[in-house]
């Protein structure tokens, strides 16, 4: 059975009490055949939504933290867009182990979400890491400065040959997919900007599911894995997949990730538009 539950105004979205962002690498293309047409939003200005996660070492799952993503509105440069921004940190009594404390904002154009600017300020189990992203489309230019605890300040500059996205605009990107006019195993393929690099990515699309989310409720979702860039918590490859509600809003339900060490459960806590 499905469960179809009206919370803050949105019937088929269940209010539980865990679930965590792990959700930086939900990705896809606007090169694919699927996106050819404009672009329909499932987000709008003023939603929040919150995520708790879970860690596994030895067969033992532990609360491990929350992550909050939120849409407000700017003007940037003359630009109408989008402001995004996502901030995540482990449980305090887990900093111990390995503290998380994560600052990611972009801004994105309201007419195609061709990103224009990214922020990351990161600390993960003392590892630091900053990334300032500039895109210039009338120079077709990716500038990107970037330091990290293993290496110093450095700034290169990419071709914008291409659609190129940051971690947060590939969230709400992928977010815009139509997966019912894909075919369970299709990879939608994408450019994105991931340190001071710019890598070739995926996301391949595994069918439609019925998931039991943490409390114990059913959701309808579309089901993908994500192809992850190699760092200091992802081990790479194809160890990442999402749940997103199979309805308009396509909303993140569930992430189950493999990272360096054991891994990681993520469910959604809450979803509202202010």
């Amino acid at each position: 059975m499905v469960c179809n539950i009206k919370i803050f105004g949105y019937k088929g979205l269940l209010l539980p009490k865990q679930v965590k962002a792990i959700l930086f690498v939900l990705i896809v293309s606007c090169g694919v055949k699927a996106q050819d047409k404009p672009l329909e939003f499932p987000f709008r200005v003023g939603e929040v939504v919150k995520y708790n996660a879970y860690y596994n070492w030895q067969f033992v799952w532990f609360y491990a933290g929350t992550a909050e993503f939120y849409v407000t509105d700017t003007v940037f440069n003359g630009v109408p867009s989008f402001h995004f921004k996502s901030i995540g940190s482990s449980h305090s009594s887990y900093d111990w182990f390995f503290k998380v404390r994560e600052r990611f904002e972009s801004v994105a154009q309201k007419e195609n979400l061709a990103p224009l600017w990214f922020l990351r300020d990161s600390y993960e189990g003392g590892y630091k890491a900053f990334n300032r992203y500039s895109f210039s489309y009338s120079t077709s230019k990716l500038v990107i400065d970037s330091y990290t605890s293993n290496r110093p300040f450095t700034q290169k500059t990419f071709n914008l040959d291409k659609r190129i996205f940051d971690v947060l605009t590939a969230i709400y990107y992928c977010r815009t997919i139509d997966f019912s006019r894909l075919r369970r195993g299709d990879r939608v393929p994408l450019a994105m900007a991931v340190d001071d690099g710019v890598y070739d990515l995926y996301i391949r699309y595994l069918g439609t599911e019925n998931i039991k989310h943490r409390n114990g409720g059913v959701f309808d979702t579309y089901k993908f894995s994500v192809k992850l860039v190699e760092g200091t918590i992802f081990k790479g490859g194809e160890d990442m997949v999402v749940w997103v509600s199979r309805d308009e809003k396509r909303v993140p339900i569930a992430v189950e990730a493999k990272i360096l060490i054991g891994s990681v459960k993520a469910y959604l806590l809450e979803y509202r538009v202010n």
